[in-house]
Formats: structure tokens, sequence, C-alpha cells
């Protein structure tokens, strides 16, 4: 018979199992496992083999084994932990990609039904249509303010109704109503609360981000220190090209008031006393792709005859 091993002897091999696990791995995610049922922790677990483990646990035996950990180990980066471990929470140590390890986690997600005095995770709108029950159910969407019919011997909902609103507990005629309509409106799984990678812990949504988005705030941020330095005149790598623009509209704009000249405002001063000059400057430019594709095959008709030139056909003229 096998000796069922004592509380204390299961924090013990709790210890060392969470331990372990912080020295293996520098990437965990922080899920949230309200309604998660065990067969469904399973099959979790079971898709996530490989590179990704995950442990449950209670809060304070969390906290008290990476306490330990920081101070054997001397690394209190995983400190950073402790104040997200709050409420049903577990822990995804993994060393693959976090982006596909949080995609592969929300595939398991199970329909489940309302239930009375549940907190509502989204909002329920039912739909309009024929819902197969007969008219002596007409009273549970009477009290609920739905509007209704009888069509053909069934009740028929007119329009979509709000039944439930996100946040607001599940009431005992909402859940009946549900459940004789057939209707499975929430879903549970492990929900990414927090993202910890060596040390810096962030939210779930930057997972989602793509290089356009990052190129896209980088180019923000620029914008906005250019602005900045712009402003305040202080001469930066990003707003030196600017700096260097408007000083010269300045420059530009003094010398043609006056009688100051420099090389770069000799050309705008011509045509500013002449401006056929700019004309005829600008009309090259703007005949440049439509005489281009003609002048290529006027080439090519002119070299089409040197493929058969004296030369290559022996009777050179200047031998």
């Amino acid at each position: 018979m096998a000796i069922k091993p004592s509380k204390q002897e299961k924090k013990v091999v709790y210890d060392q199992k969470l331990c372990q696990l912080l020295d293996l791995y520098s990437q965990v995610l922080i899920v949230g496992a309200d309604n998660v049922g065990s067969n469904q922790l399973q099959g979790i677990r079971s898709g996530l083999r490989g590179d990704s483990v995950v442990l449950m646990g209670k809060n304070t035996m969390m906290k008290r084994s990476i306490r330990l950990h920081a101070e054997k180990t001397g690394n209190n980066n995983y400190l950073n932990l402790l104040p997200l471990l709050v409420g049903n929470v577990g822990l995804i140590f993994t060393k693959g990609d976090l982006k596909e390890v949080s995609e592969e986690v929300a595939k398991y997600k199970v329909g489940a039904p309302a239930r009375v005095g549940l907190v509502a995770p989204i909002d329920v709108i039912v739909p309009p249509g024929n819902t197969g029950l007969d008219p002596s159910q007409t009273s549970f969407f009477q009290v609920l303010n739905i509007p209704t019919k009888i069509n053909k011997g069934t009740v028929e909902i007119i329009t979509p109704v709000e039944l439930i609103r996100k946040g607001e507990k599940v009431g005992s005629s909402e859940a009946a109503l549900l459940a004789k309509l057939g209707i499975r409106p929430f879903s549970y799984g492990l929900v990414i609360q927090s993202v910890y990678d060596d040390g810096s812990v962030f939210s779930p949504e930057v997972l989602d981000l793509t290089e356009d988005d990052l190129i896209e705030k980088f180019a923000t941020g620029v914008s906005m220190v250019t602005s900045l330095a712009l402003a305040l005149s202080y001469p930066t790598l990003v707003a030196a090209p600017h700096m260097f623009i408007n000083a010269y509209k300045n420059v530009l704009a003094v010398a043609v008031a006056t009688e100051y000249s420099f090389p770069q405002a000799e050309k705008v001063k011509e045509y500013l006393k002449d401006p056929s000059k700019f004309a005829v400057a600008a009309a090259p430019v703007a005949a440049d792709t439509g005489a281009a594709p003609a002048a290529v095959a006027v080439e090519e008709k002119k070299e089409e005859p040197a493929e058969e030139s004296d030369d290559d056909m022996g009777f050179s003229l200047f031998d």
C-alpha cells in the first residue's frame, strides 16, 4: 500500500519543482484560471507539451518559493512576478515563441451555459428568429421584455435583444431562458493576464503587435522628438535636416530681398527675374516620362542593323 505524502512533503516537492522551473526558464505567462475545469486544464497541458510547462498552485506557496529562490541564487528578476500573483492564477513556463504559445492557449476554450449569479464576461444578445418553443413559454419572454409573436404554433423573437450586459450578474430568468433556447453564451479557458520575459513584465497586447505597428510607433516617436527639438531650437540628429532647410529658407529670403547673393541663391534670383527660364527648365522633366520609351525604341531601332554589319559578314570596308 502506497504511503500518502503529508502536506509538508507536498510543499517541499512543489517548492523544488517551482525552483527548478525558475532555473530552466526565463519566459513566463501569468494566466487567469477562473471557471477552468480539470479536464480542460489537462488538455491545455497536453497541447503545450514540449517547450512549455503549466504550473498551478496557491499564491502563497508560489510567492514563498520565488522569494526563497531569489535569496539562494541572487537573481531578483523573478520578484517582479510577486505583484501579479493575485486571484486564481497559474504560471506557464515556456522556451517557445510567446505569441505562438498564447495562440495555442487560446484554442482551448470551452463553451459554458449562463449560470445564475455568474458575472457575465461579455454582452449576451438573443438573436431574432424562431425559438421552437410552444406558446405556453411566452411568460419567460414577457418577464424579460422581449418582443415576440406566435408563428406557426411556436414563439418567434421579433428583434435582437441585449439580454445580459458585460459585468452584470446572470439572473434566474435569463439563465432559464438561455437554457431553453440552447444558447451557451460564455466560453472559458486560461486567460493571459501578463507576460514575463527575462525580468521585464508587460501586457499581453504587446504580443499582437506586428512589425508595421512597431515601425508606425517608432515613426510617431521620432516625429514627436523632432517637433520638440524644433520648438526648443535644440539640435538633434532628427531635427538637424529641418533646421538646415529652415536656415536656408531664411538666408534665401534675405538674398532675394537684398543685393546680397550666394551660389545657392543665384538660380532662384534668375527664375524670379525671368520666369520663362523656369518654364524651360521644367519642360524636359515633364517630358521625360513620355519621351524616354520613345528614345529607347529609337536606340534599339538604330542598333538593329549593327547586328548584321559588314564585319559580321566578313566584308569589312576597312580591310
